[in-house]
């Protein structure tokens, strides 16, 4: 799965940082960042978008781990979007088929909550009123991240 999400974008001087489980890590010195990212669980419901969970560092701008979600589906205006990550739920924002947290404290509870949680699932209402869910698998996740951290420590 995570080979289609890295054969999808452009080809550039990407670097693979690791696998882990259901989670890549990713080092674009180009730009620079280094990225966690990984796929949501199949679904047989239909799909917009390919979902994907990313949590990304940009070192020039002095961004750490900020998360972002690509939803399954558009969004219905002002839909309510949150994340379950074990018994904690977050309420996100987002738009068009993109979420992400509200604010630097709901990013930092999601980042630490995925470190040891099993799952994550985000809900929301598409653009016809209908639910969904993106599902995805965390073992691996928290390797996925620190090897995404660790491969900006000397990017500038």
């Amino acid at each position: 799965m995570l080979a289609c999400l890295f054969l999808a974008s452009p080809a550039t001087a990407r670097e693979s940082l690791g696998l882990y489980a259901g989670w890549g890590a990713f080092r674009d010195p180009l730009v620079p960042r280094c990225y966690a990212i990984a796929m949501a669980e199949p679904s047989a419901r239909q799909r917009d978008y390919q979902p994907y969970a990313a949590i990304g560092t940009w070192p020039r701008r002095g961004t750490r781990n900020q998360v972002h979600f690509r939803l399954s589906r558009a969004l219905a205006p002002n839909a309510a979007i949150s994340v379950r990550i074990g018994d904690r739920r977050i309420v996100l924002t987002g738009g068009g088929g993109d979420a992400w947290p509200r604010n630097d404290t709901d990013n930092a509870a999601i980042v630490a909550a995925m470190r040891s949680a099993a799952t994550m699932t985000i809900s929301a209402r598409d653009r016809r009123g209908r639910s969904f869910a993106n599902i995805y698998a965390l073992p691996g996740a928290a390797s996925a991240m620190d090897a995404a951290l660790i491969g900006c420590a000397r990017l500038r």
